[in-house]
């Protein structure tokens, strides 16, 4: 399955993939407000992708490298993921790219092709976003993308607001 959008392609990640994959998760302004907020070292990171990122995509899940159709060059990556969130599976929307593509409009390109996929592809009507609540940035994308605030909640140890699309539908 091939996903692209008007400016952007999306690519499933491969272990070749592991250099970008690592220089996502070791830019401490991609992370800063992912996770903990710490950046990953490169055995973190490479199990990371070989134990959680590739498996996701038997599920029909999972984090793809946003290529920009011009140059080709790998610019973040974004995609569907499983999160627990208060005892409650969720799918998430991810959205993430490194700093010199803020400010395009990529990353609500992304997160708009992301739930196309995962209302069009997989059927859900509901879909998350988990965003630090000094993330402005990453709030505006998800109104953007048709999302709503509902509720703050605390998700690894630190509060989170969480957006969702109206709907009941969770992937099982």
């Amino acid at each position: 399955m091939i996903l692209e959008s008007e400016r952007l392609l999306y690519k499933r990640y491969e272990l070749a993939d592991l250099p970008f994959y690592c220089k996502m998760w070791q830019h401490p302004d991609v992370v800063r407000y992912i996770g903990n907020g710490s950046p990953k070292t490169a055995d973190e990171a490479e199990r990371s992708l070989r134990y959680w990122a590739l498996p996701l995509y038997e599920e029909r899940l999972g984090l793809y490298q946003i290529i920009d159709k011009k140059t080709k060059a790998p610019m973040g990556h974004a995609g569907l993921v499983r999160q627990q969130v208060e005892g409650r599976t969720e799918i998430e929307i991810g959205y993430w790219l490194l700093p010199e593509y803020w400010g395009y409009g990529y990353a609500k390109e992304a997160a708009s092709t992301m739930k196309a996929y995962g209302e069009a592809e997989l059927g859900l009507s509901r879909l998350i976003c988990l965003i630090h609540p000094e993330h402005p940035a990453s709030i505006f994308v998800a109104l953007k993308t048709g999302m709503h605030y509902e509720k703050t909640s605390v998700y690894n140890g630190r509060d989170v607001l969480v957006y969702a699309t109206t709907g009941k539908k969770v992937l099982r």
